[in-house]
């Protein structure tokens, strides 16, 4: 019997990858989740597991061959064909011996799916240490990724006999956390548990990437003489193309310099330093960077700004706020004037709605809205799905809820995904102005502001009108001016005369 080795998914927008290194060759006996090779795509690399214990066969897909997602990469030969009926026994050891033990009632605690396009986490904290007694669906410990915080409840009840992950290393999906064991006493081993998968030529207790440490190999270079720039020091593929090519011109180098993505900071007075405190940025913190960053390198990107008179929307929320709130049990808020706002003039302006890939512009016959939420940890986008179809109760209720499941870090990664438009409320914590940053691979984002009272001439009198600004930042390579300029008209006319919302206008 064989079994088919796939692409996986890649992440949102990406659709193919390059196969780096194959970690196996054919005729190789391959253990379930064991490393068979490494894609890399423009954005992440990611590592293929083997999905069952046997035997490589073919290899279809060579190193430096392009593969599209859920492409064939290779096929495995599981054992045990010609004796089938003690196939199901021997598997199980064959495949992964510390899976689960039978006879000592071990069952294994290992790392759920993490959602797509993530292939990896860091271990936050754990809430039992070795020896300590849980209860099937009991928190053990929190994981972070780049987007979400994940909890990984107890699969079993018994005794945390160890711990494989400690806090702070980063551990792979579908990896080994920990062990708990069904006895009422801890094994003695408990306590000697180590991170896993130490370094073992460099004293390190983090893995480096595994086409790293086949490019050292063949390099003849050591874990010493490389500088590792991913997570926690771990030393990537691209450190040592960098430490092969240092020597050709700087023969007799000092000791290897980290090279940051950013200017060397300068220098800081004695006094000073030791009045500072350096934290390391979290996954979360680190791709709000860099997205941030790309979405100014990737579009050319303008903004446009006009303002509106919310008088109109703040007498229809004091004449019915009471009656709305009885009927649906959620407060009007300014929300969903917004939402519904920006429905109607993406409708009219569907540029704004759609994005670029390659050559291709994708128009969109839907609005999914992101609505940024800041949060202890930082800013998440959840969206709603099909906003344009949703009542002012509906969104109402959708914010509120996700708003509150993203200050608790329980947001999933499918509600962060597939947004098409991003509204982003600075107004709530006191921005009078400012220019948003494009949630890519979206090509419009609005930003609210606070309301103040500010002079205006009305019918010929200076009056004292509630305004807010507004702020539409457009990617330029797909939204002119015109279109820009007509969207954030729209908007401004359905907040201030919200009866053309009701009437589409």
């Amino acid at each position: 019997m064989s079994t088919e080795v796939r692409v996986p998914t890649l992440g949102e927008s990406v659709s193919e990858a390059t196969v780096a290194t194959w970690f196996k060759k054919p005729g190789d006996a391959v253990a379930v989740d064991e490393m068979l090779c490494e894609l890399e795509t423009d954005k992440v690399t990611v590592e293929v597991p083997s999905p069952v214990a046997g035997t490589l066969g073919e290899i279809v897909a060579q190193e430096g061959d392009t593969v599209g997602v859920d492409a064939l990469l290779a096929m495995i030969s599981e054992p045990g064909a010609a004796a089938t009926p003690s196939e199901a026994a021997k598997a199980p050891a064959k495949a992964a011996p510390e899976a689960q033990d039978d006879a000592g009632g071990n069952v294994d605690v290992m790392v759920p799916a993490l959602g797509e396009s993530v292939s990896e986490a860091t271990v936050a904290s754990w809430f039992k240490k070795p020896g300590d007694a849980v209860e099937q669906d009991e928190m053990l410990c929190e994981l972070e990724t780049d987007k979400v915080s994940v909890e990984v409840p107890a699969p079993a009840s018994g005794v945390l006999a160890e711990i494989l992950a400690e806090e702070g290393s980063t551990v792979a999906a579908g990896g080994k956390l920990a062990v708990i064991s069904g006895g009422a006493v801890a094994s003695g081993a408990s306590g000697t548990a180590a991170p896993a998968a130490p370094s073992s030529s460099s004293g390190r207790d983090v893995e480096d990437a595994p086409s790293a440490k086949k490019l050292m190999a063949e390099k003849g270079l050591s874990p010493d003489q490389v500088t590792g720039t991913g997570r926690d020091g771990r030393i990537m593929k691209e450190d040592v193309q960098k430490a092969a090519a240092a020597p050709a011109a700087q023969p007799a180098a000092a000791p290897a310099v980290p090279t940051p993505a950013a200017a060397p900071r300068a220098p800081v007075a004695a006094d000073d330093a030791a009045r500072e405190e350096r934290v390391k940025m979290t996954r979360l913190r680190q791709t709000i960077a860099r997205r941030l960053k790309d979405a100014q390198n990737t579009a050319a990107m303008l903004t446009t700004y006009n303002e509106a008179d919310m008088g109109g929307i703040m007498d229809l929320r004091k004449e019915y706020k009471d009656q709305f709130e009885k009927k649906h049990g959620v407060k009007m808020g300014f929300m969903s004037f917004f939402v519904k706002a920006c429905c109607h003039a993406l409708n009219e302006v569907p540029e704004v709605n759609a994005e670029i890939d390659g050559t291709d512009v994708i128009y969109k016959n839907y609005v999914h809205m992101g609505v940024a939420v800041g949060t202890p940890n930082g800013l998440v986008v959840p969206v709603l799905r099909d906003a344009h179809q949703m009542g002012f109760a509906e969104i109402e209720k959708r914010i509120a809820e996700m708003g509150k499941r993203a200050r608790d870090g329980k947001l999933s990664m499918a509600e962060m995904q597939g947004g098409s438009f991003t509204i982003s409320n600075g107004g709530v914590y006191g921005s009078l102005m400012s220019s948003p940053i494009l949630n890519p691979p979206q090509s419009g984002i609005l930003g609210m502001h606070k309301i103040q009272e500010r002079p205006m001439v009305v019918g010929g009198q200076i009056v004292a009108r509630p305004m807010m600004y507004l702020a539409l930042s457009y990617d330029h390579r797909i939204v002119d001016g015109k279109g820009a300029v007509t969207f954030l008209v729209r908007v401004k006319e359905a907040l201030e005369d919200p009866r053309r919302l009701l009437m589409d206008l």
